[in-house]
């Protein structure tokens, strides 16, 4: 019955106007939902957990040993959890395209002084969290003006991805833009790991002038119509305040 209704489709498609395409796979742009990912770029989003008495040694080791592991691939940044989450480090990796990353690891993997360093870093970790993301077609990668803090922020939508919710998830970033009380750096949308997920790294100067920015968007009528209207869409949501560890290269 499915094959049938979207046959169905791709037959009216056709009779308006479409081309006929190679593959059943690459539908016309008639059928398209949205803005779609056109450019093979993607990002590595990596959280470990790292043991409560272990948490200093581990990152004066990452400290001394990350710039090993940064000449086969561009990291993004590098954060410690103050708020929202304890003993958690999260990071950034950011591939041109698939084949890139199965280069990138392959040569990581043979880096014997990496290797060494590894295998000790691990010992301080409990678990390690990876997801392969995109950035969603109308953001760009920011970055920061100076050094500050930044928020995570974890939505888990609804299944149907931006054909459902994609429309209203940006107009609610944009009323939060428009406030001008911090600056975007980057929306991540999951291909990997939970679907429907979308990551959204805010920078701030500091934690008392997002609290103050936040209190003065929330009695944004603008704001909060788009939230509003948004949050049907929302299963669930998390955040956490990020502080960059020394070594990263968005502070």
């Amino acid at each position: 019955m499915m094959v049938s209704r979207v046959l169905g489709s791709l037959r009216r498609a056709a009779l308006s106007g479409c081309k006929a395409q190679p593959s059943v796979y690459q539908v016309c742009s008639s059928l398209a939902t949205g803005p779609r990912q056109d450019v093979g770029t993607f990002y590595e989003l990596r959280t470990y957990d790292i043991k409560p008495a272990k948490a200093k040694e581990f990152l004066e080791l990452v400290n001394k040993s990350i710039n090993i592991r940064v000449a086969h691939s561009e990291m993004i940044g590098f954060w410690t959890a103050e708020f929202g989450s304890m003993n958690k480090a999260f990071h950034i990796w950011k591939y041109d395209n698939f084949a890139h990353r199965r280069a990138v690891r392959k040569a990581v993997v043979a880096d014997k002084e990496w290797q060494e360093r590894l295998s000790v870093l691990l010992q301080f970790l409990d678990k390690q969290h990876m997801e392969i993301a995109y950035m969603v077609p109308w953001c760009e990668l920011g970055s920061s003006p100076k050094p500050g803090v930044y928020e995570l922020v974890t939505y888990q939508l609804k299944p149907g991805g931006p054909a459902l919710w994609g429309k209203s998830f940006k107009a609610a970033i944009d009323a939060h833009i428009s406030k001008d009380y911090s600056k975007l750096i980057g929306v991540f949308h999951t291909e990997y790991g939970l679907l429907n997920t979308v990551h959204v790294l805010w920078w701030y100067e500091n934690p008392d002038s997002r609290a103050a920015g936040r209190h003065f968007a929330h009695e944004d009528a603008r704001v909060v119509a788009a939230v509003r209207e948004n949050v049907q869409y929302l299963e669930s949501q998390q955040n956490m305040l990020l502080i960059p560890a020394p070594f990263s290269p968005l502070k």
